[in-house]
């Protein structure tokens, strides 16, 4: 069958992901570029923070965020993708407007925030979920790339809309407008949402020949039709080694992703004395290379299939290779030392945290589709929100961490940097490991 005669319509569901998980991050970037201003001392206008502080409040939203996945994905299990994605959005564009009335408190801002973490939570579930239904296997690293890919846009986007919105509007009304302006965009995304999606069984706009190449390599049914039917025994997928070793995967490597969205305006800051409004450039080009990394790293396998191999062993070789490529982050505070490269180390530094982001993107697109090789379809949400969970909590002592290092660190900060950068370095090689450790060859479940 000719690709021409197939049909895309599969891929204008992969656009409405994309653009959900852009307002996603773009909500939940807006903090890391107001934090200078949230430290800054009462006297100068600021809220008189500590870096401890800060990382509390996102310490906190991760954790609200990790605690609600592993819910959120037995939900949208149950209740579908369409509704469970709208109620998501939803839920958190409403806290990220609430995150404007919350003051300079550090426990009022901890409880909205949180909140915010409450509906943040099932996007990923919800999407990847969504790629499992409209895309055959040996596409859904690369689908799974590009609707990831809006992380690093929303991420962008924030990098330029923040500061930005402080010089236009002033600190005191500028770090409100950003949580308002921001958390609107979603409710537009709705109406499209709304219009276009549906499950493929379902969707009129699909034909009969893509509706066909979307399910033509699933794995086998077993059982009859009401056993297929059955919902997820939820406390079961635990004995799953394939659960955990998503689970480890997402555990030691997400952490990474929420240090470089949250504390790279403060490394920036830090190590070569920038503004807050001069780092929205290097900001900026870091998220745009890691959409480069998102997008290439979901091909790799897809190369590797169409050459021959097998569909996991294309996957887990991508991620070795992958998972090699951070190891460059090591040298960052090497090249970032200001009075070894003087004014060069900088645009170094970035070079090499720009090559780390975009291994973490092309890593993760590879991670979450090993959720859909070795899972039937009606518990990917589920599968997603256990490993969401493990990645917040990952994500919550990589936050807490790097407070209390750069606290403890404060007239050194290059000494903490130092520190989080080796973890990052070793992350991904050491959850591969472990993955590969626990499933050692494809094992697809089939008996749930």
């Amino acid at each position: 069958m000719l690709k021409e005669q197939i049909g895309k319509y599969r891929w204008v569901i992969c656009t409405l992901l994309l653009f959900s998980t852009t307002i996603n991050y773009m909500d939940r970037q807006v903090i890391s570029y107001l934090k200078s201003f949230f430290c800054s001392p009462i006297e100068n206008g600021g809220f008189g923070w500590s870096n401890s502080d800060f990382s509390y409040v996102t310490a906190f939203f991760t954790a609200f965020y990790a605690g609600i996945t592993i819910v959120a994905g037995l939900i949208i299990d149950k209740i579908g993708t369409k509704l469970g994605l709208a109620l998501s959005l939803i839920t958190w564009s409403v806290f990220g407007i609430a995150n404007a009335f919350a003051g300079g408190t550090v426990a009022i801002h901890i409880f909205v925030r949180s909140l915010f973490g409450l509906g943040e939570a099932g996007n990923f579930p919800a999407s990847i979920k969504t790629v499992a239904e409209w895309f055959p296997k040996k596409e859904r690293a690369l689908a799974t790339g590009i609707f990831n890919s809006g992380s690093n846009i929303g991420a962008m986007i924030s990098a330029l809309f923040v500061p930005w919105c402080l010089i236009y509007f002033g600190n005191t009304l500028g770090w409100k407008m950003a949580y308002i302006i921001t958390g609107s965009a979603g409710f537009l995304w709705l109406i499209f949402w709304f219009w276009l999606y549906d499950t493929p069984s379902k969707q009129k706009r699909l034909s009969k020949p893509e509706y066909d190449y979307i399910h033509s390599d699933d794995e086998p049914a077993v059982g009859n039709v009401a056993a297929e039917e059955k919902k997820v025994a939820w406390g079961r997928l635990f004995s799953y080694k394939q659960t955990w070793s998503f689970f480890w995967g997402k555990f030691l490597t997400d952490g990474v992703w929420w240090f470089y969205l949250f504390w790279l305006p403060d490394y920036l800051i830090k190590q070569f004395g920038m503004t807050t409004e001069e780092v929205k450039w290097p900001s900026f080009i870091v998220y745009g290379i890691a959409i480069i990394g998102s997008v290439f790293g979901g091909s790799i396998p897809l190369f590797l299939i169409n050459k021959g191999m097998q569909v996991y062993k294309a996957r887990t070789t991508a991620m070795l290779m992958i998972a090699l490529v951070p190891l460059l982050v090591l040298t960052t505070q090497y090249f970032g030392n200001v009075q070894r490269f003087g004014s060069s180390a900088m645009y170094l530094a970035v070079s090499v945290i720009c090559i780390a982001a975009a291994a973490h993107q092309a890593w993760s697109a590879n991670l979450f589709t090993t959720v859909s090789d070795m899972f039937p379809k009606k518990a990917v949400g589920s599968v997603t929100g256990i490993g969401a969970m493990a990645g917040g909590l990952g994500g919550v002592l990589v936050q807490l961490m790097a407070g209390k290092l750069t606290d403890m660190f404060k007239t050194n900060p290059q000494e903490a940097y130092l520190i989080m950068f080796v973890f990052c370095g070793l992350a991904y090689l050491t959850a591969w490991i472990i993955m590969k450790a626990l499933v050692p060859r494809h094992k697809p479940i089939t008996d749930i």
